[in-house]
């Protein structure tokens, strides 16, 4: 079994999409299958590795990926060639069918789109465009499994047939990501945001937002945990509206102590125009804490509208800032969606999404 995916689990960027691949493959690894992960190298990393039983090679740069595929798999991979070919499109399209003859299955956790407009340059984002529009017809053969309704939609509108896909939601780690009695919400009013900071992940929305919240709760702080190309801008972008002083800029923080942030804060904001899943929203719940989302695709799917949390229109802020001021005076209603979050967070566990996933992706290669 051959994996392809831009990121491995080493990856310094890896993020949502590279667990939910690894918990994928460690169940195949699990049932005896030969696993190898195709992914790119990056400053420091072996050519190739393993990692809990799975074989890491590591080839091209996160720019030439796709372009370096077609040339990987005629060397390295088509004598024998793999069973199953799994696919991971998480940023472009490597167009694996129309290089190998094995059969292919494919993860999409979400595509692009327009929202590529907000990362890259027009060019680049035109070039993303045009190789999500040819997966209908490449991947033609293959069976999708998808983490939410918004990116199986998505695939319908633009040609896939809809008995094709199979929506499998993402696992979760409760034995991590749980609400802790020893841990007390902040004295001082949090907000926190995790993820990669870069333009499409929305943020800036939310500083733009910021100065409105607190002038209905001075006392306001929003934690940045993450970091990316766009932080320097981020920076910038707080002083200008005159609230640096409130904007935390933690960078990248070691698991436990994110969780523990997560769990002081009194919500998360996820501000992303588009999501595949919105992983960090559903462990947010987990641990008891409420959520303020963009009602975007993805982020409408894992969190429940008004009972986990609250979904504002994209792009509007004085939504954004009413909905975070809202959370953040209230606290019966802070209360009422961490309580309905960690309920909801419960019933997402690794194993299942695991072993569904791969029996969708098995199915597709006519093997189980």
């Amino acid at each position: 079994m051959l994996a392809v995916n831009f990121r491995d689990p080493a990856h310094p960027e890896a993020g949502g999409a590279e667990q939910h691949l690894a918990e994928i493959l460690l169940e195949a690894v699990r049932r005896g299958h030969r696993v190898t992960w195709l992914a790119t190298a990056f400053p420091g990393a072996a050519p190739e590795a393993h990692d809990r039983g799975m074989r890491i090679v590591r080839r091209g740069a996160w720019w030439n990926f796709n372009l370096v595929v077609p040339g990987v798999l005629r060397r390295e991979f088509s004598s024998p060639r793999p069973d199953l070919v799994i696919e991971d499109i998480n940023k472009v399209p490597c167009l694996t069918p129309w290089w190998t003859r094995s059969p292919v299955a494919v993860i999409i956790p979400h595509l692009f789109g327009f929202t590529a407009f907000r990362e890259a340059s027009l060019p680049v984002a035109l070039y993303v465009m045009l190789l999500e529009a040819l997966i209908p017809s490449v991947y033609a053969r293959s069976r999708f499994v998808v983490i939410s309704e918004s990116t199986r939609d998505d695939l319908v509108h633009r040609g896939v047939p809809r008995e094709r896909i199979a929506v499998v939601h993402c696992g979760l780690d409760h034995e991590v990501h749980r609400p802790d009695p020893a841990t007390p919400k902040s004295a001082r009013p949090t907000l926190v945001f995790v993820g990669r900071l870069r333009r499409y992940k929305g943020l800036d929305w939310v500083i733009r937002a910021l100065p409105a919240v607190r002038a209905r709760v001075p006392d306001a702080r929003l934690q940045v945990i993450g970091d990316g190309p766009h932080r320097a801008h981020l920076e910038r972008q707080a002083r200008a509206a005159g609230v640096s002083g409130a904007v935390d800029f933690l960078g990248f923080r070691p698991l436990t102590e994110k969780v523990r942030c997560v769990r002081e804060a009194w919500a998360l904001v996820q501000p992303s125009p588009k999501e595949g899943w919105g992983l960090t929203v559903v462990e947010a719940g987990a641990c008891g804490t409420a959520v303020v989302a963009a009602d975007s695709p993805g982020l409408r799917d894992s969190v429940r509208r008004g009972e986990t949390g609250l979904l504002v229109p994209f792009g509007d802020e004085a939504a954004l800032a009413d909905a975070l001021a809202r959370v953040l005076e209230d606290r019966a209603l802070r209360e009422r969606l961490a309580d309905a979050g960690v309920e909801w967070a419960a019933r997402f566990h690794w194993p299942e999404c695991a072993a569904r996933s791969l029996d969708a992706l098995l199915a597709g290669a006519g093997r189980h």
